[in-house]
């Protein structure tokens, strides 16, 4: 990692976002599964620049390589992305870390998000280390609904 800085996202961001999205190592979704659950540069774009849907970028030397992005609306995790060969170094962690401030600083008591109920998958163990604990509920696909308390 020659300079690795961490930024909040910005409209422009919108397609390099959805490019990796494709490259990450597990739970992938090309351009064209993202278009079909009506996610596509255009809406992203929207949601940053109007506030809905807030995130923070990592760089590695001014180029982006993860992010992590919430609602602002719901305190949900929507999505934490990150390309593979920065697995490993905290940065994940860290993005996650950045999204849970911000929405804890929105009024936020608890925030959620949805992950895979399958232990094999990396997400299972390492939102569950982080604190995130099941609610018992699933989402539409069957992924388990973690939570984690935020307090004061």
């Amino acid at each position: 990692m020659a300079n690795l800085t961490y930024r909040p996202a910005n409209p422009d961001d919108a397609s390099l976002c959805i490019k990796i999205r494709g490259l990450t190592r597990e739970n992938a979704f090309s351009p064209e599964e993202l278009h079909a659950l009506g996610i596509t540069t255009e809406s992203w774009s929207i949601g940053i620049q109007d506030g809905s849907c807030p995130g923070f970028a990592a760089c590695d030397d001014g180029r982006m390589i993860g992010y992590c992005f919430g609602d602002r609306d719901t305190g949900e995790i929507v999505v934490l992305a990150l390309l593979p060969s920065y697995e490993g170094l905290g940065i994940g962690k860290t993005l996650l870390a950045m999204m849970v401030d911000k929405l804890k600083n929105q009024g936020f008591h608890r925030v959620f998000l949805a992950c895979s109920s399958d232990p094999k998958v990396r997400s299972y163990g390492f939102y569950r280390h982080l604190g995130w604990r099941p609610t018992g509920e699933r989402d539409d696909a069957g992924d388990d609904i973690l939570e984690i308390k935020l307090r004061d």
